[in-house]
């Protein structure tokens, strides 16, 4: 093929956002000579796909801004005292968002929590699905910022939007009642249409320490437990502290 030929097929891949198909040359050296013209399209068709599919799950794992990256694969199992690995594994599929089921944990410091939200937002976003994730200060403060400057509307859709929400550490502030209504109003809303995670230290009596409105506490507990699973992520050898010893 003469150089012409190569800087137009260069130039028509990119006009038709078709960038792997500048490697068909690694694909001719590697294919057989008994290989058909169809089979070399199939190649670089997959190629293109499997290219653009890759991309797609880096953009919505760096949408989602996790605060780390944690997989399925490198969770640790035996840790969760509560909980089967072929559990883990379930939760994994991520049949609980198609079926817009919620998932509560609760448990003491340090025993996975945030580690199991973030492996099952990444496995999530691999699977093609829209995912943020939240400390529940940073939501409160991003809703009533957004409110003061008249974008209230624009974040409550965006949220509604997404197929998985995690509202994270629920339970190292107090909410007053203006914060308590935007948070319930984010949850209720996806009530049986999207599903979100939370994780907590506390009990479900204990998180009227959090909110000054009592039965808007009730309302918020019967929301997220509805169609949900409950974990109980206690445990008397913290995950973290095992974690963090085999990192080191």
């Amino acid at each position: 093929m003469n150089n012409i030929q190569a800087q137009t097929i260069e130039l028509y891949a990119k006009q038709l956002r078709l960038p792997t198909f500048n490697h068909y040359e690694n694909v001719i050296r590697q294919l057989g000579s008994d290989k058909t013209y169809e089979e070399f399209l199939l190649i670089l068709m997959k190629m293109e796909l499997d290219s653009r599919t890759e991309s797609s799950q880096r953009r919505k794992i760096k949408t989602a801004n996790f605060p780390y990256i944690k997989t399925i694969d490198e969770l640790d199992c035996s840790y969760f005292e509560h909980l089967t690995e072929a559990f883990i594994h379930e939760l994994g599929s991520c049949d609980f968002i198609s079926k817009r089921q919620n998932i509560v944990m609760i448990g003491n410091p340090g025993t996975g929590k945030s580690h199991l939200s973030i492996a099952l937002g990444v496995k999530a976003c691999m699977q093609g699905m829209n995912v943020k994730f939240y400390t529940a200060a940073n939501l409160s403060n991003e809703l009533i910022e957004a409110q003061e400057y008249k974008k209230l509307l624009k974040i409550e859709k965006q949220l509604a939007k997404t197929d998985l929400l995690i509202i994270d550490e629920l339970s190292y502030l107090t909410f007053n009642r203006h914060q308590s209504e935007l948070l319930f109003k984010v949850i209720a809303d996806r009530a049986e249409r999207r599903s979100v995670i939370v994780s907590t230290n506390l009990k479900f009596s204990d998180w009227v320490t959090m909110f000054e409105n009592t039965t808007m506490v009730t309302a918020l507990i019967d929301r997220l437990t509805f169609r949900s699973h409950v974990l109980n992520m206690n445990s008397d050898q913290p995950y973290r502290a095992e974690y963090s010893n085999k990192s080191n």
